[in-house]
């Protein structure tokens, strides 16, 4: 039933009052979910932050130690160290729930790996090979903690707007129309209220002064 057809009558009233009470609840349970994807967003900013400073120096820790390798085993051997890794570091994706907002949730697999997991022989090269490894493994992972924060908060950014459009929405559109029409109605049917009881009492005016009717 569209708003149109809704007729100034106790039903059509009654229709306009369950469309405004579900308006109404339902801009309540929205708003209450647009606060609360407010402050994840805060909080997952917040934790950028640190997670982007954190991948700076885990980034430059791994350049370094790159350098050191290249200086004591040459590009070659640490070239060769790398080629020889047969298990490609990867990760799954999966989504947390957050206020009805699926957030990436990412699992490393295998990005972190023991010294026979690295392929190249441990004899035949030195702990710097390992120790760049390491330091490019723990960029790595960095990384996919930064990509599972930035991930949620492009997720945020997109729900929160949408979120927000259908706030504005309720309460600035259908929630007044349907007080506007509401009112038109009550306003209505008080008006034809008062023409029957003009109508009710000119018609017993009438009897009263028909001969006979005493």
């Amino acid at each position: 039933m569209s708003v149109e057809s809704i007729k100034p009558t106790r039903s059509g009233l009654l229709v306009v009052r369950q469309r405004l009470a579900l308006a109404e609840r339902i801009h309540r349970l929205l708003a209450m979910r647009l606060d609360g994807m407010m402050l994840e967003l805060i909080r997952l900013t917040g934790q950028v932050a640190v997670q982007r400073r954190e991948l700076e120096e885990k980034y430059a820790g791994a350049r370094e130690m790159a350098a050191v390798a290249a200086m004591m085993e040459g590009a070659t051997g640490v070239l060769l160290a790398a080629l020889s890794v047969e298990t490609v570091p990867t990760y799954t994706a999966g989504y947390r729930n957050a206020f009805g907002v699926q957030l990436p949730d990412l699992k490393p697999s295998m990005v972190k790996k023991t010294l026979d997991q690295r392929g190249y022989s441990v004899v035949g090269t030195s702990s710097v090979i390992d120790d760049a490894a390491d330091a490019y493994e723990d960029l790595l992972s960095e990384i996919i903690k930064t990509a599972e924060l930035e991930g949620g908060i492009k997720h945020l950014l997109n729900d929160i707007e949408r979120t927000r459009r259908r706030v504005n929405a309720l309460e600035l559109k259908v929630i007044p129309e349907l007080k506007d029409l509401r009112r038109l109605i009550e306003d209505r049917r008080d008006e034809m209220e008062r023409q029957e009881l003009v109508r009710l009492r000119r018609i017993k005016k009438l009897k009263a002064m028909r001969p006979g009717s005493r």
